[in-house]
């Protein structure tokens, strides 16, 4: 394991973590309300939020796969991160100048960000098992969400002043401080991501990589064709697919309505971001204990007691009424949403056959993203039912129970078995051709 390289990927975490804290989930979406759709009503200035965050999603649900099975086929991580990282960039910059009533354009942009935030991390997250033993995956994992929570929360802290307090920093105004903060986004993203292409590379496999040509993106549909109908032989795999479907549809609600659903039942904005900030910095060193739980129980046992845990929080969200309550919540959301997603990324790590990182590691995002675009669409389903959001946030109850099931019935060393046999199978062909 080289060091060097290991900590260039883990500030890839803190480098794009930005967008996730300050676009995502604090500052875009009440600037979208307020300025992007200030000629709408509320409602329906929610609405089109939804709706972006589900077109944006629906993008990398398609093209996740396909990019992973291309960049296998080419060894071509490294070129893909590093397109989707500038696309990012240039549509976060761009967002300083969204006017007032320009939704359409805000809506563009965000889908263009977010479809380089989720797609780019598709090929940073196939790059844990190269660089790192099975062994130490659980802490490495770890330690990137700890460090992205570390980052996306100092620039998050820091933007956040400037929009409470625009003329401490020079600033005339909160929609100038607001604009800057888009600005600051894309240059911490771009900087930051610079150690990870300057010490991380695609592994040598030998021979010599097919180059970027018509023929090899045809190729990339068919092998996402082939492990569709193939993956069936891994049914550990699948299962845990099947419960990353839907835990993971519940954690990322979470993450992208809480705001939202805050200021509906009263919070105000100055409780709201004091909230946020708190999951950020709470999330740290309890991401990093749970990679140390983890090694002493396994990264299974821990994942699915992170996941009592989100069930817990949204059967108190029912019942949340005040500030104070929005802050425990907050601290319970920052105690398990780094650990469990961590460990889900290095629990499908050890899953995976070698040498197919990049095109399952498509798969997982696709499973991911397939379902967060239903899940903010039924928590506002749900709230438009039943006049109130707390049968939505109740519903995601739900999706925590079946994750949790599924979970139960998987054998963790079993699927690694099936993953290697598969290995050593295709290999003995490409072997014997020599």
């Amino acid at each position: 394991m080289k060091d060097r390289a290991v900590r260039s990927w883990v500030m890839y975490d803190w480098a794009n973590s930005a967008f996730a804290t300050t676009i995502m989930a604090a500052v875009m979406p009440i600037f979208y309300a307020d300025v992007a759709g200030k000629n709408l009503t509320p409602a329906t200035a929610t609405a089109y939020w939804g709706y972006t965050q589900s077109i944006a999603l629906a993008f990398v649900f398609l093209l996740s796969p396909v990019l992973g099975a291309i960049a296998d086929a080419t060894r071509s991580k490294r070129n893909f991160l590093f397109f989707f990282m500038l696309m990012g960039v240039i549509a976060t910059v761009a967002m300083a100048g969204i006017s007032e009533g320009d939704w359409l354009f805000a809506s563009v942009l965000v889908i263009l960000g977010t479809l380089a935030f989720s797609g780019g991390n598709v090929f940073y997250d196939a790059f844990l098992p190269e660089l790192v033993p099975e062994e130490k995956q659980d802490m490495v994992s770890s330690k990137g969400y700890a460090y992205g929570y570390i980052g996306g929360g100092l620039l998050l802290a820091v933007n956040l002043a400037m929009i409470q307090f625009p003329h401490i920093f020079l600033l005339p105004d909160t929609l100038t401080a607001t604009r800057l903060a888009f600005v600051s986004v894309g240059l911490w993203w771009f900087f930051f991501s610079l150690p990870l292409f300057r010490h991380v590379r695609d592994r040598d496999m030998g021979g010599r990589p097919a180059r970027i040509q018509p023929g090899i993106v045809i190729d990339g549909f068919r092998r996402v064709g082939r492990t569709l109908r193939s993956i069936r032989r891994y049914p550990e795999l699948l299962k845990f697919l099947i419960a990353f479907w839907f835990f993971s549809d519940g954690i990322n609600t979470i993450i992208k309505m809480a705001t939202i659903y805050g200021r509906e039942i009263g919070i105000g904005q100055t409780d709201l971001i004091a909230a946020l900030l708190i999951t950020q910095f709470v999330g740290i060193p309890c991401t990093l204990l749970f990679g140390k739980v983890a090694e002493r129980i396994g990264a299974m046992r821990t994942l699915i007691a992170t996941l009592v845990i989100y069930l817990i929080i949204v059967i108190l969200g029912y019942f949340m009424k005040t500030a104070l309550h929005f802050y425990l919540l907050a601290i319970l959301v920052g105690f398990v949403q780094g650990g469990s997603q961590a460990l889900a990324r290095s629990i499908f790590s050890r899953l995976v056959p070698p040498g197919k990182n990049a095109e399952f590691f498509g798969f997982y995002g696709l499973t991911g993203k397939f379902a967060a675009i239903f899940g903010p669409f039924l928590f506002g389903f749900v709230g438009q039912l039943t006049g109130s959001s707390r049968a939505g946030i109740a519903s995601l109850a739900l999706f925590f129970l079946a994750g949790i099931v599924i979970l139960l019935f998987i054998d963790l060393e079993k699927g690694k078995a099936e993953a290697a046999a598969e290995s050593a199978e295709s290999a003995v062909p490409s072997s014997a051709t020599r």
